[in-house]
């Protein structure tokens, strides 16, 4: 790699932007920054390229120490190995997670696969949506069975390790992981209504995790151990970014050991052996030049955002709704792999769900903000609602993406509201804060009473055409009536 001065000055500067630097510091910072990336010269951006790179796996590692550092299985939370089963949607007090949804029930659990196998059972669905996402410690989805892939039959999955070799029962599918840490993120769809509550809370608990050397027997999970050196509070996203480049590059390192790169990655990595950073090995602090060192967590974690508004073909803005069709699988595309981890850990393949959101009218190029007290309308041409094989939503978010109390309780609508048609056969859906009156209701979806985001949920988007997926179906533009 080879850079010059003006592309060093230039891409320093977008970085001391995007950090959101004080006016009155951005001089002296940059004059401190441009001595160190001119004094570091290429170390400095391979540096900030392995941060990018390093990302995923230390946030997916921060996850799992706080989702799993619980004695026992508690709302969101639950040990290695224990089946963490969400039994009702969030309510407007729920804040644990930003842009939670209102359609399926989680069955999700954190494993170690690299010492044995974990097997997963599920029950005869009967025809239900269900998908049981595996993201492997660096955030591929290796692995989705469900409705889509494998039908909703009874089914029994070995997870295997990246250096697993043996033989399998009979009947038993095999999922090989490329890392020792696994997240099963499974998603059940559920109407919402107690009937079909139950009928969701049955197939929870039908559905068995265990060891491959305890499949077979009467198993009981031990209790989970508790680190108290353990922060349970701070959101992951700061605590990962609050980490100094030693610290962050030696848990980086260190996780490496026990989730190894893809072949892939070798070009790449032997490029950053020269600052210190070989897999199998501990971290080198001394190849990386000490003066510049300090800044690479801040303007590491600025150019990963950077890259939302920079990222050309990645991100897709249509009559105001972004949304991405790179997520689940990266390649070496290390920075959007990077950038979805900090705003979706756990996003699915685009084959199975597709997000577009829209934040105001315009979309983000223009930069206005939805308001609770404006009237907005989104209508569906007849035979143009979203072409989707397993269900869709629309989600209404505060500003801060969560769920708004509002009176009819609704935090999403979607064919379940029993939708009503317009003589010509399209359907518009209701966006404020006040009732559209009571022969609207069912179409309406309460906002807050001042900003607000939507976001449009597409699980199983269908592939032919009309597809959001090859652009021949778009998202109609909210308009503004009032």
């Amino acid at each position: 790699m080879s850079l010059s001065r003006r592309s060093f000055t230039a891409s320093a500067a977008s970085l001391l932007a995007a950090a959101s630097l004080p006016s009155g510091a951005m001089a002296q910072a940059q004059d401190g920054l441009l001595h160190d990336v001119f004094k570091g010269g290429e170390d400095f951006w391979l540096a900030l390229e392995a941060y990018a790179y390093a990302y995923p796996l230390v946030t997916m590692e921060m996850t799992r120490r706080v989702m799993t550092n619980v004695p026992k299985v508690e709302g969101t939370r639950g040990p290695m190995g224990q089946l963490i089963k969400l039994r009702e949607y969030p309510s407007a007090s729920f804040r644990d997670v930003t842009a939670p949804h209102a359609d399926t029930l989680y069955a999700t659990s954190f494993l170690d696969v690299n010492d044995e196998p974990w097997v997963v059972s599920i029950p005869d669905l009967d025809g239900r949506y269900a998908l049981f996402p595996m993201l492997d410690g660096w955030t591929s989805v290796f692995a989705v069975p469900g409705k889509r892939t494998t039908d909703t039959g009874a089914q029994t999955w070995a997870i295997t390790g990246p250096g697993w070799s043996g033989t399998l029962p009979e009947g038993m599918v095999e999922y090989k992981s490329p890392t020792g840490i696994v997240w099963l993120l499974g998603r059940i769809y559920c109407t919402g209504t107690p009937e079909d509550y139950a009928a969701v809370h049955k197939v929870q608990d039908e559905i068995k995790l265990m060891p491959l050397s305890k499949w077979g027997t009467d198993w009981t999970p031990p209790p989970g151990k508790v680190d108290p050196d353990i922060d349970m509070n701070t959101p992951v996203r700061d605590q990962v970014n609050a980490l100094d480049t030693d610290a962050y590059f030696s848990l980086f390192c260190e996780l490496m050991k026990r989730n190894p790169p893809t072949a892939a990655d070798a070009p790449f990595l032997e490029k950053i052996a020269r600052i210190g950073i070989v897999p199998g090995h501990d971290f080198d602090a001394s190849k990386l030049d000490a003066a510049f060192a300090k800044r690479i967590p801040r303007l590491g974690s600025a150019r990963i955002m950077l890259h939302f508004k920079d990222s050309g073909g990645d991100v897709k803005d249509i009559n105001g709704w972004g949304f991405t069709l790179k997520t689940g699988l990266y390649g070496t595309d290390y920075l959007q792999r990077a950038l979805i981890t900090a705003i979706g850990l756990g996003a699915n393949r685009p084959q199975d769900a597709v997000y577009p959101t829209s934040t105001g009218p315009g979309g983000a190029i223009v930069n206005r903000a939805y308001q609770g007290s404006e009237h907005y309308t989104l209508t569906f041409k007849p035979e143009q609602l979203p072409p989707v094989k397993g269900f869709w939503s629309l989600t209404m978010y505060d500003k801060d993406y969560f769920f708004v109390e509002n009176p009819l309780n609704r935090y999403s609508i979607s064919p379940r509201q029993d939708l009503k048609h317009n003589p010509d056969g399209s359907v518009t859906l209701y966006l404020q804060h006040e009732s559209p009156g009571a022969d609207k209701e069912s179409n309406w979806l309460p906002a807050p009473a001042d900003k607000f985001i939507l976001m449009l949920r597409l699980y199983w988007p269908d592939e032919n055409n009309p597809s959001i997926l090859d652009g021949s179906w778009v998202m109609p533009q909210v308009v503004k009536t009032s």
